[in-house]
């Protein structure tokens, strides 16, 4: 059976910054969901009907140009920790993983395909459930991968399709393409103009939606908003990921245009809410993730503007995964209890800070508005 011991940086790639317009777009994510024809789906899936599933998915696999060289992992057999890892890294849901006590149930795995980013998820709400992770602004590149990956499958599985509707689904908002996408975006300059809940009040009139870092259910914290697709009947796959990356282009430009105002009219102001993150940042003893989260936005924010030389984008990535519960206890080699966790999470950001070498007050420059991206 293979673990992440095996496999100990999948699902970071997009941690790399390289996508366009990293400062502001972390991630995009394009993912479909499939059911299969002849077992039931959604709630009414009982475990023989998951173990049929993840047989048949596991006998595609083995004969899979894609996939035949990625990790199957099945949920009950790897441990809390590791499955946390993989909620951590957004390679899982929090459905996948069951509940606290009686743990994940019977017949979900998720596939890892040997070339990062693409994974699937087996029995989560629906049958399965194809997702491609990527850095930056990249959705026509996330889609394609999705995509190639969607028909080598319903070559060899049979899809539930009704030739009126479209793709079948648990749930009926997914019903037509089973197609979800989402860009990661960073945006304090909206919000420290309060400007937010006109783009966001904006955005729900162009049928797109917004949550937080761990998808449907979870709260926004520092800044960061996942901006996805709303309605997948009655459009194609093309149409919706053209749809939403138009849209992000243009929320991407009153970012841009908030955060020149911030440096115009507020720039000491700015430099100190920048330069107070970082000093807490560099020297904090113990740091709630929440904190951590909220401290990293102001960072990014000075790293964007080029008032903190030095700090790469790609280190403050690396520092909001690697600072969550599970991994921090996977470098502990034990659980953490929360004081204890908030500890070595200020620990380990202090060392990656200290680093990249101490970033010093009035060494960014003449920094201008015109340096923004």
């Amino acid at each position: 059976m293979d673990d992440l011991t095996t496999i100990p940086d999948h699902g970071l790639s997009w941690l790399e910054a390289s996508g366009d317009h990293a400062e502001i777009v972390l991630s995009t994510r394009v993912r479909v969901a499939r059911n299969l024809q002849g077992h039931a789906f959604g709630p009414r899936a009982r475990v023989n009907d998951r173990e049929a599933v993840l047989g048949r998915f596991r006998g595609f696999v083995s004969g899979s140009k894609q996939l035949c060289k990625g990790a199957l992992l099945e949920m009950a057999g790897i441990d809390a920790r590791e499955r946390r890892i993989l909620l951590e890294r957004r390679l899982v849901t929090r459905d996948l993983l069951g509940d606290a006590e009686g743990g994940p149930p019977g017949g979900t795995a998720v596939m890892l395909a040997p070339n990062d980013p693409l994974s699937v998820l087996v029995n989560e709400e629906d049958h399965l459930r194809l997702q491609s992770l990527l850095s930056g602004l990249r959705l026509q590149e996330a889609w394609s991968v999705v995509d190639r990956m969607d028909e080598e499958m319903g070559q060899e599985l049979p899809y539930a399709y009704h030739h009126e509707f479209g793709f079948l689904t648990s749930c009926p908002t997914n019903v037509g393409t089973g197609l979800r996408a989402s860009v990661f975006m960073h945006l304090p300059g909206l919000v420290l103009t309060k400007e937010i809940g006109k783009v966001l009040q904006g955005l729900g009139q162009v049928g797109l939606t917004f949550r937080g870092l761990y998808g449907e259910g979870s709260e926004v914290v520092g800044n960061f908003f996942q901006v996805s697709n709303q309605t997948t009947l009655g459009k194609t796959e093309e149409d919706l990921v053209d749809h939403l990356d138009r849209i992000v282009r243009q929320v991407i430009q009153y970012e841009t245009h908030a955060r020149r105002v911030l440096l115009r009219d507020a720039r000491a102001v700015t430099e100190d809410k920048v330069w107070r993150a970082y000093g807490l940042l560099r020297y904090a003893q113990s740091l709630p993730f929440e904190e951590l989260m909220n401290l990293l936005s102001g960072v990014r924010l000075g790293v964007s503007l080029k008032l903190l030389p030095g700090l790469r984008v790609y280190t403050l990535n690396k520092i909001m995964i690697f600072t969550q519960p599970a991994h921090l206890e996977q470098a502990a080699g034990r659980d953490l209890p929360p004081a204890e966790s908030d500890a070595h999470r200020a620990a380990y950001v202090r060392r990656v800070l200290a680093a990249e070498g101490d970033v010093l007050p009035g060494s960014s420059g003449e920094g201008d508005v015109s340096d923004i991206a």
